[in-house]
This record gives C-alpha cells, structure tokens and sequence, in this order.
C-alpha cells in the first residue's frame, strides 16, 4: 500500500461520524472527534485514532454510558470533583477542564478531579486547553491498564499514570510537557505493534529482568519506571492524586481496557489550572518564560548535539507538518478503519493526493 495520509478535517469527520453510527449525540461526537484528531495532529499517534476500534469494542460491548449525567458532586471556591457517569472521558475531562479555568479566573488557582470517567486520550490535549486563557494547565491521570509492578515486585498494580504542564509564551511554542512516569507510555508500545516495528532497549522488561523489544509479547513482562524507583514513586503519587482522592480505580481495581470492554473502568484523572495573573503582569511572565526558554536552546551543546530541544516544541513541530501534509495512517491501522466503516456503514477515510 501507498502511504496513506489524511487531513485533520476528514480525519475528525470520520471520527465523528463513527461515534454518531455507535450511538453517541452529534455534538459529543463531534467533541470526540476534534480531541482525537488533535492528538494525532500533535504527533501522540498512540492516543489519537488508533483508539477509534477499542472504543467501538467497548461501546458495542455496553461498557460506556452514551448520554451520561456528567455532573459536579462535590464543591468548593477552587475545587471541583465530577461524575463522569462512566462516560466517554474526552467529554469528562473537557468538562472539567473548562469548570477549572473558570474557577481559576476569580481564584488564581484551582483543581478539578473526576471519577467514572475513562480514557481520554494524551494528556497534554487538557492541560493545553488552559493555554488559550493565558493559564498554566496541569494534569495527572490513572492509566486505564496496569502494566508496572510496585519496585522490586511482580504484581501489576500501577499504571504509566501519565503527567501533563502548558505554560504559556509570548512568542515562542508554548512550553508543554506530556510524560508518563514510565519509560514509555503503553499507547507508543500499541503503536510500535500497529507498525511492525520492535521497541528499543530500555522501553520494557520480561519478568526475569531481560530486555524485551517484541510490541506483539508486551504481556510477557512490563514497563518500566522513569528513573528507577524514583518513578515508581511518582507513578503511586500520580494515581493517589488522579484516582484514590476522587474514589476512582487505583490498585488491583484498575481494569485492563485493552482486554475487558464490558466492565465499568472508574478511571480517575485531575486537571489544575493556575491564573499567571494572579501572581503580575501576565505578559510579563510569558515574556520572562519566553527569555528562559531561548536561554535553554542557545545553551552550549554537547559534541553531535545539533539542537536543543525544549518540552513540547517537537510537538509543535509535528502539528504544522501534520496542517501542510496530513495525518500518516499505518497500513494495518487503515485496515481496521474501513473495516470499521463497512461495520458501521459510513464513509470510509480516503487518502489525501499530493
């Protein structure tokens, strides 16, 4: 096959129109649609439409809530916790991010945490969404899967429990950092695997110890921490603050969502907004940001070092390479869409010509 590319524009029409076939309000499934694309736009091409038949599986499956009841069940000046109704966590999580710079305006700072929800995609896609006030957005999720043992252990009780920052510039890409507090998240593992491709040494190990690079034996062992046991430290912080304060799932109560699409997930996940200007003059805090970050970049480098790189600007980068070339599509992943599409009777995604 020819390489397969697709704008952003088709490529949210398409999802969308999956969503309303599966039975989802228009307008939420536009949503979903606008969120996906702009994950694969920004290059997190493990959380953007390569989730599209998982979340069908699931939906056909009756383990999502197609009109949920998102509601605020507890409140207070700079807090919030949601309700998500076990509903699509895109909608959760847009919900509470906009409740969240709405609270930051009058209170300079606030946190807005959710239960019942379920995956939402990358985690940048919230904490960025603060960038268009002006705001500072942070971000901690639960992971939907288990796949890191406590340190030292064998029992998958933690998940990549991904963090997200958006700090706003004046002129330069916004900084925006978007990790999770494994080597590598699991989504990057499912892309590899999509492509045919082996993952580098480091990504994961078998439950000897030994290196694993096959995507397709992931289940053979499990990922591992950012910076050894300092990450699985951060891992059980991230999931005590995203799932056990919002009485979401943590633990031995995660559900693996790659395996069981029928059973309620209660994924948990928390987004912060912080206000610049509640602490000065707001464009003199992204002109300092900005002044910091050509700092960083103009640094002395290492020998072979050609750039430095700061969080988020190879992302930025993708996202205009993706608005003048399209959206890259692996072969096997255009497979499972149009047989989706013919599942679904809809349209089916066609190729952009250059």
């Amino acid at each position: 096959m020819s390489e397969f590319r697709v704008s952003s524009l088709q490529l949210e029409a398409f999802i969308a129109s999956a969503m309303t076939a599966l039975g989802l309000p228009e307008s939420d499934a536009k949503t979903i649609g606008e969120l996906m694309t702009e994950a694969d736009m920004q290059g997190s091409d493990g959380h953007g439409v390569i989730r599209l038949v998982p979340y069908a599986k699931r939906i056909l499956s009756g383990g999502l809530n197609l009109k949920p009841n998102i509601q605020i069940i507890q409140e207070r000046t700079a807090m919030a916790l949601i309700d998500g109704d076990n509903g699509m966590g895109h909608l959760v999580m847009k919900r509470a991010t906009e409740l969240a710079i709405h609270k930051a305006r009058s209170a300079g700072i606030a946190w807005v945490g959710s239960r019942l929800s379920n995956h939402a995609g990358p985690a940048s896609l919230y904490a960025r969404m603060a960038l268009k006030h002006d705001m500072i957005g942070l971000y901690f999720a639960v992971g939907n899967a288990n796949h890191l043992p406590p340190w030292g252990g064998l029992d998958m009780l933690l998940s990549t429990n991904p963090i997200a920052a958006a700090i706003p510039t004046l002129q330069e890409p916004p900084v925006v950092l978007d990790m999770a507090t494994t080597v590598a998240a699991y989504g990057k593992v499912k892309a590899k695997a999509q492509r045919g491709e082996m993952m580098p040494e480091g990504w994961m190990i078998d439950r000897q110890g030994k290196p694993l690079l096959d995507p397709t034996k992931s289940d053979e062992g499990f990922l591992l921490p950012i910076g050894g046991y300092k990450g699985y430290g951060l891992s059980l912080i991230v999931g005590i603050l995203a799932g056990t304060l919002n009485g979401a799932a943590m633990g031995s109560q995660v559900i693996d969502f790659n395996k069981d699409f029928s059973t309620t997930t209660n994924t948990g996940q928390a987004i912060a907004v912080i206000d610049p200007a509640a602490f000065g003059d707001i464009q003199d805090f992204k002109r300092n940001v900005d002044q910091l970050v050509r700092e960083l970049r103009g640094a002395q480098r290492m020998p072979g070092v050609e750039r430095i790189w700061l969080p988020g600007e190879q992302s930025h980068q993708k996202r205009m390479d993706h608005e003048k070339q399209g959206v890259l599509l692996a072969p096997s992943l255009v497979k499972q869409l149009h047989e989706l599409a013919s599942q679904l009777a809809i349209s089916p995604l066609t190729a952009l010509k250059h």
